[in-house]
């Protein structure tokens, strides 16, 4: 039985809350930094996958997975 989206958030609300306090944290860590590069590509993954989790896209995860994966390589095993 597919659960809900009331039973999802009975469960995983703290831990959600936990993560995105962590995620908060290490942004304002990041900021006050002031020899942060502002074109460090992690940075850039990071936002945008941190856009992604704010849309109200569909299939978040995937499309946060892609953010951070590489291009598909045919040749890979050469």
């Amino acid at each position: 039985m597919k659960p809900t989206s009331a039973t999802v958030l009975d469960r995983e609300f703290l831990t959600m809350r936990c993560k995105l306090l962590d995620l908060a944290a290490a942004f304002d860590r990041i900021a006050r930094d002031s020899h942060t590069p502002s074109n460090d590509p992690r940075l850039t993954q990071i936002r945008q996958a941190a856009s992604i989790l704010a849309s109200d896209e569909s299939a978040k995860a995937e499309k946060i997975q892609l953010r951070f994966s590489l291009p598909y390589d045919e040749k890979w095993r050469e």
